[in-house]
């Protein structure tokens, strides 16, 4: 049974996770209403700019993930001394990563948008807003690192702190580099891409400046990690990089195939889909938790409470997200008019969004087992069960289901929860089987 004391652990540990999540959500919502104000023209490239460029740096962000993993484990481990050198590894590989990706992908920008959109006037204002923000490839590798690091020592409110002072410089640059307030030039869609890069830049220093003052007592920047060290980095990023990439593209062909359906169901799914990103922020927040309270566990020699810590949080996730699940269960048409007042479309998404509410806590159960695997260092299963549910499963069911039998949204949506539920069966089945504990990180 899930105690009250390990739900307040979990939420201490989770809700600043949760609370950075939700910022993004705002600061996503600002930018496109400050961009909206430039016409469709401008909104439709940031749009798809945005998207290439969280393609472009879905690898390098999964570095985060085994700088989270190491560190909660040199904490449990009681080598807090060490800690911080997987952090070291992590902003190297992100640096030697990021800086030559970002530079190739800047080049090909405008390629890269001609697959996305075959709108001319989209794509002369959407490249340079790309390659604006493929500056920040690094930086936003760095960011994820320190993100992991701080998560897994337990210290989650270092990082809400840091991306909060993270947007509020994107907003403001936004107003000066959009608009050309201050004396600036009004650079409009370009200037919000520019934004964007310099904020993230401006919360890699603020990073940096935090970790002089306060992870240096754990071995940051005190020299290179060692060859073990490098190792065992690789052989827990590269394939959650590998991971985040290949569901990224998987989503990608996902919407493609909903794109050969009818343009109102491509928009019934644009707002499904983010009806469900934010109410799954609690789950993927909480997630982040267990990989830290997993790993911290591991460290400490105690692998039933590891185990415990697991399903205690998937408990919390899945109870948390049913709740959030009602409202759209029971009054989708509330929900929906937020976003649509065609009715016909409306129509399209009602039965889906019940769809997605019905099932919400099953998917929250999957994000929290996914991340307590990848806390524990199960990085290379958890990428074969992602690839080979998703892409073996889920892509081919969604054309089946769609556009092949003729089903439309519905029979989208229909394959898309089944192949979750497939997915959250096989974490659980993983977590359950108890391989993870014989890992060492």
């Amino acid at each position: 049974m899930l105690t009250a004391a390990r739900a307040r652990t979990i939420l201490t540990l989770g809700l600043p996770i949760v609370g950075g999540m939700l910022s993004q959500n705002l600061l996503n919502v600002v930018d496109t209403a400050m961009v909206g104000s430039l016409g469709d023209v401008a909104l439709a490239a940031s749009g798809q700019g945005s998207f290439l460029n969280f393609l472009s740096i879905a690898f390098v962000t999964g570095l985060s993930a085994g700088v989270q993993a190491m560190a909660a484990r040199r904490k449990g481990e009681g080598r807090l001394s060490e800690a911080a050198m997987p952090l070291n590894g992590g902003l190297l590989l992100s640096l030697a990563i990021g800086l030559p990706a970002g530079a190739l992908l800047f080049a090909l920008a405008g390629d890269l948008f001609g697959l996305v959109s075959d709108d001319p006037a989209v794509i002369a204002a959407g490249t340079p807003y790309l390659q604006a923000r493929l500056l920040a490839m690094a930086a936003a590798g760095m960011n994820f690192s320190w993100r992991g690091y701080w998560n897994g020592l337990g210290r989650s409110t270092i990082y809400l702190r840091s991306i909060v002072v993270m947007h509020i410089a994107n907003i403001g640059l936004n107003w000066v580099l959009i608009y050309g307030n201050l004396g600036a030039p009004a650079l409009g869609v370009t200037g919000a891409g520019i934004a964007s890069a310099l904020a993230t830049w401006i919360g890699t220093a603020w990073y940096f400046a935090q970790g002089i003052w306060l992870a240096r007592p754990h071995g940051f920047l005190r020299g290179l990690p060692d060859l073990g060290t490098m190792k065992t980095m690789l052989r827990l990023s590269v394939p959650s990089g590998l991971q985040q990439t290949l569901f990224a593209l998987g989503f990608t062909v996902i919407l493609w195939i909903v794109g050969q359906v009818g343009t109102a169901e491509l928009a019934a799914a644009n707002v499904l889909i983010t009806v469900s990103m934010v109410a799954m922020l609690p789950g993927l927040g909480l997630g982040l938790a267990a990989a830290s309270l997993v790993g911290q566990a591991l460290g400490r020699g105690e692998p039933q409470d590891a185990r415990e810590w697991g399903w205690d949080v998937a408990r919390l996730a899945s109870a948390v997200l049913a709740l959030i699940g009602l409202p759209g269960l029971l009054f989708p048409d509330l929900v929906l008019g937020l976003f649509l007042h065609d009715p016909q479309t409306l129509e399209l998404a009602r039965f889906p969004l019940r769809l997605i509410a019905a099932s919400i806590a099953a998917e929250g159960v999957a994000m929290v087992l996914i991340n307590a695997l990848l806390g524990a260092g199960d990085n290379r299963r958890v990428l074969l069960v992602s690839v080979g549910v998703q892409w073996g499963l889920g892509v081919p069911l969604t054309w089946l289901l769609g556009p092949g039998l003729g089903f439309g949204l519905t029979g989208i949506w229909v394959a898309q929860v089944a192949y979750r539920l497939v997915w959250a069966g096989s974490y659980a089945l993983l977590w359950r089987g108890g391989a993870w504990q014989r890992l060492r990180v």
